[in-house]
């Protein structure tokens, strides 16, 4: 009899293909009602919307079949934590992280359609959050369902899932460190897995091994103690946006070497290996150039464009302002102007003396008759995964699986400052099961995600469930 039990079982349970094209518009409205929330951490008039983003996860990890979920405060937007509990002895806890904010949708002329009312086309869905992070974060909550709807609850569940999502990645994160500190007995667990990373390319899956660290600031630069008539002072007094301008410049020097002191003191080279890896990887960098509408690329000689954006420190202008930019014109010499700027670190290098040495970089280059001020917004440092662990190569197997070839290991230009904290914290790694391509321009007007690779993605983090 059990053996007749265990093979009807077998019979009745769909394949994940199967479920997916069963569920597939249910799957699209639970995701559209999602990116309709504009969940935009860093304007306060959303504050009431990332309480309802919140909520409408909580209600839809519940559906997806787990056990508990609820909402939890902290000093920000409120964090959505749910567990389920294996219906046998679980082998392992796994911890699925996610952020439900997102990046403002500005400017709103450039897109092609409303980005809080989802919109498909040529197979592909557009809307802000599509893929960073609501629609990764629904990859990961449909394999989910399907592994206890179709799997664990009819063969038994070998593996506990809890969920943590949070509402302030997009703003650094700032309530995280203190509630995982606060809450680390609840969120224990074996491995973390997110999907909030890229693969190279559609054809050529990838697996992000590293993440670089960041540093944020606000620059403001004081001059005179009003806005002054360019003509009576102009050449006399030093213009706060000119000084501003003059500094930045200074930063990096023309071979593409940030010029803060000590500021390489702690990168390690990239090994011989991993240079020959990278080189390894398809790229065209004429395509690359085309696709962003440049006509020459640029970095730290010595380096490939592939290594400069990945396994190499960088400093950006992130926007400057100052005096007038209104219509037409007024002579006017600015009193003050700002910057924000930013540095992405590599593993091992520390944000917090990165920021502590811009700061005094920048008083250090100012020149004579302004004030500079510097202020630190947020950074977080640089990871690596090693390769050789079990839950990577679990999710090595179930790239193989969902896009029918192994997927390369690949580090990636962007930061997850939060996923060194767990690592400090709860003491175990994070897989980055990612599934954005380079064309979904995130952050960017007409964000948006390929549904082939979104389906192969629940596929993806099915087979990782199973190997496990």
């Amino acid at each position: 009899m059990y053996y007749l039990c265990t093979i009807l079982c077998i019979v009745y349970c769909m394949s994940i293909h199967e479920y997916i094209s069963f569920h597939r518009s249910r799957f699209m409205d639970e995701w559209a009602s999602l990116l309709r929330i504009p969940s935009v951490s860093c304007q306060p008039e959303h504050h009431e919307d990332m309480i309802h983003c919140a909520e409408r996860w909580r209600e839809l990890l519940l559906a997806s079949g787990a056990d508990s979920a609820e909402i939890m405060p902290s000093k920000g937007n409120p964090f959505v934590y749910a567990e389920y509990k294996a219906r046998d002895v679980a082998q392992k806890t796994v911890l699925v992280y996610a952020h439900y904010d997102v990046m403002p949708a500005e400017p709103l002329e450039q897109w092609r359609s409303d980005p809080w009312e989802p919109t498909i086309c040529d197979r592909r869905l557009y809307a802000r959050g599509a893929d960073d992070d609501k629609g990764q974060a629904m990859i990961q909550a449909k394999a989910f369902e399907y592994m206890v709807q179709e799997i664990w609850s009819k063969e038994g569940g070998h593996v506990n899932v809890k969920f943590i999502f949070e509402g302030e990645e997009e703003i650094g994160s700032p309530s995280l460190e203190a509630f995982i500190e606060e809450h680390k007995e609840l969120l224990r667990c074996d491995v973390i897995l997110v999907s909030d990373t890229s693969m190279i390319g559609k054809e050529t899956p990838s697996i992000t091994t590293g993440l670089r660290g960041l540093a944020y600031w606000q620059i403001e630069v004081d001059g005179p103690n009003r806005d002054l008539h360019s003509g009576h002072f102009g050449g006399a007094v030093k213009n706060p946006v000119n000084a501003l301008c003059e500094m930045i410049a200074q930063v990096v020097d023309d071979k593409g070497r940030i010029t803060i002191p000590h500021f390489y003191d702690d990168v390690l080279p990239i090994p011989d290996a991993e240079r020959h890896m990278i080189a390894q990887i398809p790229f065209d960098e004429a395509q690359y150039r085309a696709s962003i509408g440049v006509d020459a690329t640029f970095g730290e000689e010595g380096y490939s464009t592939l290594e400069r954006n990945s396994c190499r420190p960088s400093f950006d202008v992130c926007g400057i302002w100052g005096g007038y930019t209104g219509e037409g014109s007024k002579t006017v010499l600015p009193s003050k102007a700002f910057a924000k700027v930013s540095c992405r670190l590599v593993a091992n290098q520390d944000h917090e003396r990165i920021s502590q040495a811009f700061a005094d970089y920048m008083q250090h280059i100012a020149p004579k008759g302004v004030r500079v001020k510097v202020t630190p917004m947020h950074g977080g440092q640089g990871y690596v995964c090693p390769i050789d662990l079990p839950e990577y190569q679990a999710a090595e197997h179930g790239f193989e699986v969902a896009f029918g070839k192994r997927p390369l290991a690949a580090r990636r230009g962007g930061s997850i400052p939060i996923i060194a904290d767990f690592e400090r914290v709860l003491g175990v790694k994070t897989i980055l099961m990612g599934f954005g391509l380079e064309q979904n321009a995130i952050h960017s007007p007409n964000e948006s995600m390929d549904l082939d690779v979104w389906e192969k993605g629940i596929i993806a983090v099915t087979e990782f469930y199973k190997s496990l």
